[in-house]
């Protein structure tokens, strides 16, 4: 008999709200993760003592654990301290950094792991990734899933705009994604999981159409919903395809060449619109470009600090990011072309965004 339904995993609770970090211990009770509040709470710089704070009353049990985070090295020293205590879980509070840090450690040694996230930068708050430089450079890492996931809009609200604006280049960047993908099924075969394209188009969509802005709880909520859809459509289809394509090979490739211009988000949302422009989809790169332009999400490559001609040196390198990838860059074979084609066609994108 044929396989007529397939399972997905996905969280156990999901929660965007305000207040949320004050009522985790209720959270954890109630979904049965820890009847006691016995876990260690991972927290970055400078949110240590107004966490403590908020969860004393109800998670009175808890570790709290400082960590710097970011890092394959600080991921490794949390794994060794979680090592060997009785805990029920670890929950990582903060941002991306130390949610991929708590993620990786978790994962190396079998913990349930909550994810509690204070910004809305990136969409690694259920991914099953964690992103971790070391000596290297930064690599990827596959995880498990969280156990649930929680965002609490004060610290959202509290945070700066900047990252709730790389939030929206990432999820945005999904549309171009899913696009590549399509791409890659015409032109050389490549299977697409049609529920996990659904679920990261769905909240890009959501996120283009909502009247709100980054003072509006009602899109700060979309957003965050988004950003989850985002990490558990790469869970579900086991790859990162459905939220990474041309655009994060361009976010790779300014992290090697010009490390330290912009946000992952921002970097992301710039590499949509350019591969967007690329495939010659005219509708969808103005509907882009407009929802950018009303969040101020950086559009072009001035707006990262970046000039034409070092944008163009970057899309030619980016295909050597990812070389078994195959999106709109490596169907054009954008490293191949002319350095003057590449001068040509970032020229003609400035413009069309200027127009």
């Amino acid at each position: 008999m044929p396989l007529l339904t397939r399972s997905v995993q996905t969280p156990l609770n999901i929660d965007v709200r305000r207040g949320a970090i004050a009522t985790l211990g209720e959270l954890l009770h109630d979904r049965r993760i820890s009847a006691r509040g016995d876990v260690a709470v991972v927290v970055g710089p400078g949110l240590g003592e107004q966490i403590a704070a908020l969860l004393a009353p109800t998670l009175g049990n808890a570790e709290i654990i400082f960590t710097t985070g970011g890092t394959l090295e600080s991921a490794l020293e949390l794994g060794a301290k979680l090592r060997g205590r009785n805990i029920d879980a670890v929950v990582g509070i903060g941002g991306g950094k130390t949610i991929d840090t708590t993620k990786y450690a978790a994962s190396r040694y079998g913990i349930p792991m909550v994810s509690v996230a204070t910004s809305l930068a990136n969409d690694g708050i259920c991914s099953p990734t964690a992103s971790l430089d070391h000596e290297g450079g930064r690599g990827s890492y596959g995880v498990h899933i969280p156990l649930a996931a929680v965002i609490d809009l004060d610290f959202v609200e509290s945070g700066p705009d900047s990252q709730s604006r790389a939030g929206i280049g990432e999820t945005l960047s999904n549309l171009n994604a899913i696009a590549d993908w399509e791409l890659a099924a015409r032109a050389i075969g490549e299977p697409i999981d049609g529920i996990a394209v659904a679920m990261a188009r769905s909240g890009a969509e959501a996120l283009i159409n909502h009247p709100g802005d980054l003072g509006d709880d009602g899109f700060l909520t979309v957003l965050a919903e988004s950003l989850i859809m985002g990490g558990l459509a790469m869970a579900v289809s086991g790859t990162s395809r459905p939220a990474s394509g041309g655009c994060h090979e361009i976010s790779h490739a300014i992290d090697i060449l010009y490390p330290g211009v912009g946000s992952h988000g921002t970097q992301c949302g710039v590499g949509a619109l350019f591969c967007t422009f690329l495939r010659g989809e005219d509708a969808r790169f103005a509907q882009l470009s407009a929802t950018m332009r009303r969040h101020e999400v950086p559009r072009s490559p001035a707006d990262l600090g970046l000039g034409d001609d070092q944008f163009a040196e970057i899309v030619r390198y980016a295909p050597r990011t990812r070389p078994e990838r195959y999106t709109i860059l490596e169907h054009i074979g954008i490293d191949h072309l002319a350095e003057r084609e590449v001068n040509a066609m970032v020229a003609d994108y400035v413009g069309a965004i200027n127009s």
